[in-house]
C-alpha cells in the first residue's frame, strides 16, 4: 500500500468516525490529515521525478557507450591491440608553451600543428627513445 493510499484511508476513518472538525482536537486532526496527503502527494512526485532522471541517466549512460564505442573502439578487442592504441606522446611548443598531446600516427606523419597557436611542430623518429623489452634484447 503506497503512502497516498495510507492518507486516503485515514481520510477515510476520519470521515467514516463524524470527526467534528469544530473542536480544537478535530480542527488539529484534520489539519495533520491535510499536511500528511500533502507530504504524501509531494513523496509521489519526487518518486516519479527520480524514476525519469533515472531514465535519462540510463540514457545518456548508453549514448556514451556507444560514442566511446566509435572513439575507441568495442571493448572486446585483443588486449595487444588496446595497448598498442592507448600509446600517447606529447610535447611543448616552442612558439606558445602549450602542451601537445598526440598518438602513433601523428608521429608517423612527422608533424602536427599546435592547437592554441598554429605553428607546424615537425618530428623525427630517430630523436625519439623509446624502451620496450624488445629493445633492451635488440644488440643494434
Amino acid at each position: 500500500m503506497e503512502i497516498t493510499e495510507k492518507v486516503a484511508y485515514l481520510k477515510g476513518l476520519a470521515e467514516g468516525l463524524s470527526l467534528d472538525t469544530e473542536t480544537k482536537e478535530g480542527k488539529i486532526l484534520s489539519s495533520m490529515i491535510d499536511i500528511l496527503d500533502d507530504i504524501a502527494l509531494e513523496l509521489e512526485d519526487l518518486k516519479d521525478a527520480d524514476q525519469e532522471l533515472g531514465d535519462g541517466l540510463d540514457a545518456v549512460s548508453d549514448d556514451l557507450e556507444d560514442v566511446e564505442d566509435a572513439v575507441f573502439g568495442p571493448e572486446d578487442e585483443d588486449e595487444d591491440e588496446d595497448e598498442e592504441s592507448e600509446d600517447c606522446y606529447a610535447t611543448t611548443c616552442p612558439n606558445c608553451g602549450e602542451t601537445v598531446y598526440f598518438d602513433e600516427s601523428v608521429l608517423d606523419e612527422g608533424e602536427v600543428l599546435c592547437p592554441k597557436c598554429g605553428e607546424k611542430l615537425e618530428f623525427d623518429r630517430s630523436d625519439l627513445e623509446e624502451t620496450t623489452p624488445e629493445d633492451s634484447s635488440d644488440p643494434d
